[in-house]
């Protein structure tokens, strides 16, 4: 063969073969830009990353039908009857483990011994706590933000957990804290009036107050009063609403075309506080002033979104501190509901109304019959009593002699029920009788905007 036309037939070779690497190439990369904006909720830009509020804001199921846990500020379910896999959902949200050095460092600048919540995990992730406590060591003090969102009278001991924890850091660094309660959230997401919702929040302040909060250092608001009232605060939520857009909230929240606006506008709402000088009769004009945010892991789409924005605004990105959900009676597949009486102990329970529900509904790790359980012993990692117990019971060596003692037959279910409903009667008993002392003039002092005494 004639060697130009064996070139030539070469090149023509090369040519095609070429043509079709590139086109699946292109297909490739189409594919790519179509993923990350499922993901991201923004359009692919070549040499910008992703921004922090894209970080995994998927939280159904995983695209090629693995069991995956599903997470958002709400809905809490997965398949494990251990409960949500933590690690992963570290993973996925991009935040960081609450490792042992943390713990160490806490106690170290606290001068206390870390809360049972650190301790044991209860609260395992965290978004620069290593920073504020930089912060702090150089005598720069910072502020606490948490929250309730108040679709009933009665709120159940798994709402307590974020505030047992944040009373704990209030007295022990003596710092001021917001409380948000998100009445408006509710009304825009329940089949509820909104004098309900604002009444179910003043009630549940109530609960709040009772924990034991100083008034002359924690402002607890209402979104539905303080946002006609405090004109700072609505200048943030407008600022934050400009810098984030529709494709963005829907990737992180997954809104739809048919959601209500109102919707689509809350997150500015909630990440306003996060931000210091949306409260002028506390911090003046200073806008410099560290947040830190305890709260459920399943509130963090809010604060990843709010981080992002933060620094294009001016101000500094709000600190975390996230904690595992308080499991439903039924087992650790979902978090309690305060829609279901029997999935929850409730803080109006009565002794007998909470020993009648550990007894009936509180899911055992146990086995079916006594001569089983003593020979083979129970689980303890699926055990309902023994999980609030991790939550409650303030000594440790006790805690773990509980859980030796059942994971080897020794202790049977109804024994270790009968811990839980000793443990659990007297502290909601003190929790009513504290409450029973919270008046409407309480709730006024607290509510009202006005100076914390404390220094910064």
């Amino acid at each position: 063969m004639d060697s130009t036309v064996l070139l030539d037939s070469v090149g023509i070779q090369l040519h095609l073969y070429l043509c079709a690497e590139i086109d699946a190439a292109v297909k490739l990369l189409l594919k790519l830009k179509v993923d990350y904006k499922q993901m991201t909720g923004q359009d692919y830009k070549a040499g910008c990353p992703p921004s922090e509020n894209s970080i995994a804001p998927d939280n159904g199921p995983a695209a090629d039908g693995a069991d995956e846990d599903t997470v958002d500020p709400w809905n809490v379910a997965t398949t494990n009857a251990k409960g949500v896999d933590y690690d992963k959902l570290i993973v996925r949200f991009g935040s960081n483990k609450i490792d042992q050095e943390l713990v160490d460092r806490i106690e170290k600048v606290a001068g206390q011994t870390p809360h049972r919540f650190l301790r044991r995990g209860i609260f395992f992730s965290h978004r620069d706590m290593h920073q504020v406590l930089d912060a702090y060591e150089k005598n720069k003090s910072f502020y606490l933000y948490t929250g309730r969102g108040p679709s009933s009278e009665a709120m159940h001991v798994g709402h307590l957990i974020p505030f047992i924890f944040t009373k704990w850091l209030q007295d022990v660094f003596d710092i001021p804290l917001v409380i948000q309660l998100t009445d408006d959230e509710k009304y825009l997401w329940k089949d509820l009036t909104l004098e309900d919702c604002h009444r179910f929040a003043v009630e549940n302040a109530k609960d709040i107050i009772a924990c034991g909060f100083d008034v002359n250092k924690t402002f607890i608001f209402s979104d539905l009063d303080y946002m006609g009232s405090s004109p700072e605060f609505y200048r943030n939520v407008v600022k934050i609403q400009k810098h984030v857009t529709y494709n963005q909230v829907k990737g992180i929240f997954g809104f739809t075309d048919s959601d209500c606006i109102g919707k689509i506008s809350f997150p500015a709402i909630q990440a306003a506080p996060s931000f210091s000088n949306s409260f002028p009769q506390i911090f003046g004009s200073r806008k410099d002033i560290q947040c830190l945010i305890p709260c459920a892991i399943d509130q963090d789409p809010y604060f990843r979104m709010t981080r992002d924005v933060a620094p294009r605004i001016g101000y500094p990105k709000p600190a975390l501190l996230h904690s595992t959900f308080f499991p439903a009676l039924q087992g650790a597949q979902t978090k309690m509901s305060a829609s279901d009486a029997n999935s929850s102990i409730f803080l109006t329970d009565t002794p007998k109304q909470i020993k009648n529900k550990v007894n009936k509904h509180a899911f055992s790790g146990g086995k079916d019959t006594v001569e089983e359980h003593r020979k083979y012993g129970g689980n303890p990692d699926v055990d309902v009593s023994f999980m609030y117990l991790t939550f409650f019971l303030e000594d440790d060596e006790q805690l773990e002699k509980i859980k030796q003692d059942y994971a080897s037959g020794a202790l049977l279910t109804g024994e270790l029920k009968k811990m839980l409903i000793e443990t659990l009667q007297p502290m909601i008993t003190q929790h009513q009788e504290r409450r029973k002392q919270v008046t409407d003039e309480t709730v006024k002092q607290f509510m009202t905007p006005r100076p914390l005494n404390f220094k910064l």
